[in-house]
Parts: C-alpha cells; structure tokens; sequence
C-alpha cells in the first residue's frame, strides 16, 4: 500500500508540474522570440499529441519514431516564415533564440521542462542520404516540366522522390476536348510512377501524394502534408541532396468577388469533369415542364472568360459541340444554348494580326458571341461587367492566365518579376544551395538580364530536359550530393527557343503561328491543314504510346458515332 501511495503522489506530482506549465506558458510575461526557417505552435503540439507511435511506412526503417501528431482544427497555422499575429509561437530549432523573462524563478523551470517535452515532438523523416548511398532528388510536382525532368533522370546514379497533391500528368493541350466528350479523361492523363518507373520499382525511390507546405534550405528538408480528401492529414519531412521546385501555378483571378466561388477553371482533369458535369445538367434541367424562357437561355448560356489559347479552344469546342451533337439529340432546346466568349482585349494577342482576324471570323460563323469587356464581380447566376452591365450564366468557365500559387508566394526564395521564384541562366535558385526551379513557377531573376519566360507547356519541358541533361552529368561526375557540385563544371546555360504556337477553333479549323517572338517574321497558317498539323503534332507529343493510342481512338470514335453525352 505504501508503494501505491508513493507511485500515486509522483503521478500527481508529474501531472501537478505539467499543469503549472501550462499555466506559465499562457500566463507568465516574457519577452524576446526566436528566428529560423520553422515556426511551429508550441502549446498546439504540446496539448494535441497524445500516444507514440511508429511511422509505418515502405521505407525499410528510414522513417524516424514520432510522437503523433494530430492536425489542429484550423489548416491555416503557419509553420514557415510567417509569426506575426500569433503570440504564443515556439519557434524551434535554426537561428537565434533570446531568453525570454519570467515574473518568477519556479514558473521559468516549469516552462523549461515544458520545452523540452515539446522538442521531442517530431515529424516522420525521410532521413538525408548517408555515405555511399546514391545521392537524392526530390522534385515538387508533377507537371509538364517535372515529368520531363522524371522521364530523363538517371536512376542509376541518383534516388528520386517526388511529392505532388496528385499522381498523374495531365496533358493540358487536349484538356478541353475533354470537356464536351470528343476525348476521355484516361486519355490525357499520365501516372506518373510510368513516366519514372524507379518510383514503383526502386526500394528508395518514392511517389508522395502530399503537398509541399515549406523548406529548410538549411537543413536541406522538405515539409510535407498528405493530400487526403477530406480525411486526417498528416505532416512529414523529406531530406535531400538536390531540390528541383516544379509546383506549377495557379489561375490568377485578379482579386474579383465571386470568381473562386462560381467559376470554373480548366487546369485539372477534375476541373473537366466538373464542367460536363454541369454542362450536360444544365441541358437536361433546361427540358423539364414549366421552366420559363428566361431561365432555359440563362441555363444554357455558356460563358468564358479570357481570350487566350485555352479559352479559344475551349469556345471552338463547345460551338462545334453545340453544331454536331445538341441540335441533335437535344432538339427541344437546341435554340436556346449560347457561347459567349469576354475578353478585355483582343482575342489570341501573341498571334500573327492575321490569325487573330481569321478566328474571330471563324468563332462568328460558328455562333461564338465575342464581347469586349471587363468582368467587375461574379454572381451565382450572373456576371457584372465594368460597364455595368448583366450577362446571366448557367456555365462559366474562367481562363484568363496563371500567376505564383501560395506555395511560392510563402517561400522565402529570391522572387524574378511577377512573383516568381528567381533562377540564374542555370535554372539554380541564387544564394540557395542545391534548389533549383523550372516550369511556370520560376523565371529569370533582374540580375540575369533576361526577360520572364511565358507559361508556357514547351518551355516546362525543354528546362525539364535541359536541367535533367545538368543534373545527369553532375551526377556522372560526383557532384550529385548536397553541398558537393561546385566545382563540377554546369556547361552552357539554357536557351530557349520558341517553336511556335498553335490553337483549334473548332469545326477541324485551327492556327499555327511558326513565328519565334511577336514581333518576328514566320510562316503562319489557318484552315483545315492547320487543323491536320495541330493534331498531329499533338498526337506525337502525348508521352507514352497507350495514351496516343486512346487519344487515336477516341478521335475516331467521336468521327464516326459523335461525342458521348452520357453525365457520368
């Protein structure tokens, strides 16, 4: 009896000191912070992490033991860079810590000890490659220019990891055919772990579904959550040798109300579905009895915002939808659908003048209402423009450019004009060791002296194909570890060359402007060849011969039987 008693009071006492420093850490005056590349809510880990654990995971062992860490309510707490606006921050390992001040000596104590329960909080790490191994590189992403770079990289020399919130590249050319059925969604979307087969195959070798949240250039480490839908998330670490950035960007919505809220984008395969989802409900909502005039043409009024490539080609889909296969298997409604397409300028602006004159023609002929304006806010079943004037929508789908996503605009990385993260004619992060950037989140620094590439697919893979060429001779040559490349020669710098632009219009019309800047002189092409060099070439740059193989097919099918307009 008497030990019980003494192991209950060393309990209480135990719990006793943790309650008095939970009091001190909220309570107690100090003064004083600390700086670095992580900041983490010290009271959030402290009071929400309950058991320990071991991270499973097919790493063979080289996942740390961790604490578990359970996900505040909030998705929003910063854990890089930003602490301002949060007064009880525990700003953990780099940098310079002050000594904060306490009222009184016992509370300091109590605090101390609360620390240092906190620091033992720590996330499942991918730990940094030892001695003798195959350097790593980790690659953030999975668009045009990282799947270039994954394609090509050499897997013998190097262990690849690639962390992306999805597992696929799509193939966004095509993207818009998708929308009205002229072609599967399977057929433009590539699995990444094919693209790279080490993924799969290779035991250190990896596929996150995760989205990068921050870096410690430092420490050489990457901060991840999983990307689960809707489910618990989960916060890991990844070390590297080498980091190549490839996150992409966002679509810009200029900062309007209602545009994130109503419209729909064209980036992703599940940005497709969404709109022949909402495109083949809004025909079939149009027909039901006693829906008036008025709401039959505002359902079935298809707008788009931005005369780009993308919204180009997505009106000329649309119209040739409408023209071969509504009048015919939707004839009650057949006079009530309208595309209207808006932009604030011309139509196309990077093509030749030509172009630009045949297209809107063309756009014209096939039904297509262009509008010259500004969009002021988006309303659920309306757009205001800057004039003041109303257009009604049943669909709207917005594609007016991208800019830098959060991720980049959270990275305390050098920025190039236009919010960009800087790189130097390498494509190397200046004053960061072993970063590299390429594709639509990185551009020239002003130091550079060159202009800010275009978002463009062809320039994501040709820096994906020049950084890889980079990285496999660097490699070759012993420099693939961190901190080990100085002295290896890099080669000449990447030049890029424009090839040329190309855009359907629908109706098997498209453009092809062969020029290598605007203002240059090329050979430019409009017409049914046009349209036979568009999809040829398209069909040629497809990555992998099932999906042209679907991509054939699917065109054919559409030819012979028409679009499928099954809402799946």
């Amino acid at each position: 009896m008497l030990r019980i008693h003494q192991r209950n009071l060393f309990q209480l006492s135990s719990c006793s000191k943790m309650v008095l420093a939970r009091i001190a850490r909220n309570g107690c005056q100090q003064s004083g912070g600390a700086t670095g590349r992580y900041a983490r809510v010290g009271s959030m880990l402290g009071e929400e992490s309950s058991s320990v654990s071991k991270f499973h995971s097919p790493v063979s062992g080289r996942f740390t033991a961790f604490k578990q860490n359970v996900t505040p309510h909030s998705s929003n707490l910063p854990f890089f860079s930003t602490t301002g606006g949060l007064p009880a921050l525990a700003l953990g390992s780099r940098g310079v810590r002050t000594t904060p001040r306490y009222e009184y000596a016992h509370a300091q104590a109590a605090v101390e000890e609360s620390d240092s329960e906190c620091e033992n909080l720590k996330y499942p790490t991918l730990e940094a490659t030892k001695p003798g191994e195959k350097p790593r590189v980790v690659v953030i992403g999975s668009g045009w220019a990282a799947c270039r770079f994954l394609k090509g990289l050499n897997t013998k020399v190097y262990e690849v990891v690639c962390i992306s919130p999805r597992n696929h590249m799509v193939f966004t050319p095509l993207l818009a055919s998708t929308c009205v059925g002229t072609l599967e969604f399977r057929s433009v979307a590539e699995p990444v772990n094919q693209i790279q087969t080490a993924l799969a195959k290779e035991p250190n070798s990896h596929f996150f579904l995760a989205s990068c949240n921050g870096l410690d250039t430092d420490k050489h480490e990457v901060l991840c959550e999983t990307a689960a839908d809707g489910g618990e998330t989960h916060r890991f670490k990844v070390a590297y040798d080498k980091l190549v950035i490839a996150s992409g960007a966002e679509p810009v919505t200029f900062g309007i109300k209602g545009v994130e809220e109503h419209a729909f984008f064209l980036r992703e395969v599940s940005h497709a579905q969404e709109i022949r989802k909402r495109l083949l409900l809004n025909l079939m909502l149009s027909q039901y009895p006693g829906v008036s005039e008025e709401e039959k043409e505002r359902l079935l009024h298809c707008v788009v915002i931005g005369g780009g490539p993308t919204g180009v080609e997505f009106s000329g889909e649309l119209s040739d939808f409408i023209i071969r296969d509504v009048c015919q298997r939707y004839a009650h409604v057949k006079n009530y659908i309208q595309v209207t397409l808006i932009e604030a300028n011309e139509i196309l602006s990077s093509f030749d003048v030509g172009l630009r004159h045949y297209a809107t023609k063309h756009l014209t002929k096939c039904g297509v209402r262009l509008v010259r304006g500004v969009v002021k806010e988006v309303h659920p079943n309306k757009i205001v423009l800057s004039d003041g004037s109303d257009v009604p929508y049943g669909l709207l789908v917005w594609s007016t450019g991208v800019g830098p996503s959060k991720l980049v605009k959270s990275l305390s990385l050098p920025k190039a004009p236009g919010g960009r993260i800087g790189i130097d004619d390498w494509l190397r992060v200046p004053s960061v060791e072993d970063v590299f950037a390429i594709g639509d989140c990185a551009g020239f620094v002003e130091g550079v002296g060159r202009p800010v590439l275009p978002a463009l697919a062809q320039v994501a893979e040709r820096q994906g194909k020049y950084l890889v060429e980079l990285f496999n001779r660097v490699g070759k040559q012993g420099g693939g570890k961190a901190s080990s490349g100085k002295d290896v020669p890099l080669g000449d710098p990447f030049i890029y060359k424009h090839l040329g632009s190309m855009a359907s219009v629908g109706r098997y019309k498209a453009l092809v402007d062969l020029r290598q800047s605007k203002d240059a002189k090329g050979l430019s092409l409009a017409g049914f060849l046009s349209w036979f060099i568009w999809r040829s070439a398209y069909l040629t740059r497809v990555i992998s011969w099932r999906n042209r193989f679907y991509v054939a097919i699917n065109w054919a099918t559409t030819l012979v039987f028409g679009r499928d307009n099954s809402r799946i």
